[in-house]
């Protein structure tokens, strides 16, 4: 019984990270409005029936995609590591790392959700619970990173206006290519943040 029960369970996962998949990348590449079920079914190859056994409606859709996302983005962060390096040179590193982790199709995806939810009440109350545990992720990996004491209020204070700083930096990035800029702004910064945190050689 489960020679016949595990390939079908297997496949029912396999279409389940499909469907999440097509759905992340629709909203990124097309935004909220036309990312209808109908159009997120097709993209993952599967019915709009079967589409609808795994996710009874678009927002039970929409939350688990995202929740698939923050994983997804979750994991990039915990995979983060830093060479053997010291003072600014390690916090220029470890910015230029977190920048990369927002940056991309997974921060444009979720950039589009909370344009809806913010007029959405419903929505933003799934929402929010999501974005608050990646949030807290984050901090506590760049508190990790950057080798800080996270209790000192003034050291977390100067973590969560740094990742205020990268998410507002992910935003500049998704209308224009401004790479150079960014760039520049992240390593000026670096060199704040070391003198701040007390690290700066």
């Amino acid at each position: 019984m489960s020679t016949v029960t595990e390939p079908k369970q297997d496949r029912s996962r396999a279409t389940r990270l499909r469907i999440l998949e097509a759905a992340v990348e629709s909203l990124a590449s097309r935004g909220w409005e036309a990312s209808s079920v109908a159009v997120i079914a097709a993209d993952a190859g599967t019915s709009r029936g079967a589409l609808q056994h795994h996710f009874p409606t678009r927002e039970d859709l929409i939350v688990a995609a995202l929740d698939h996302m923050f994983e997804r983005r979750s994991e990039l962060v915990e995979a983060m590591t830093v060479p053997d390096l010291t003072g600014a040179e390690r916090v220029a590193h470890v910015l230029h790392t977190i920048v990369e982790v927002y940056l991309g199709p997974l921060f444009e995806a979720a950039l589009q959700v909370w344009t809806a939810a913010a007029a959405d009440e419903t929505l933003r109350q799934r929402i929010v619970p999501l974005e608050r545990r990646f949030g807290g992720g984050v901090h506590e990996m760049t508190v990790r990173l950057l080798g800080v004491d996270d209790s000192d209020p003034h050291v977390r204070t100067l973590v969560q206006a740094t990742l205020d700083m990268v998410r507002g930096l992910a935003l500049a990035a998704v209308l224009t290519d401004d790479s150079r800029r960014r760039g520049r702004v992240v390593d000026a910064w670096a060199e704040q943040l070391a003198r701040g945190l007390g690290l700066a050689e």
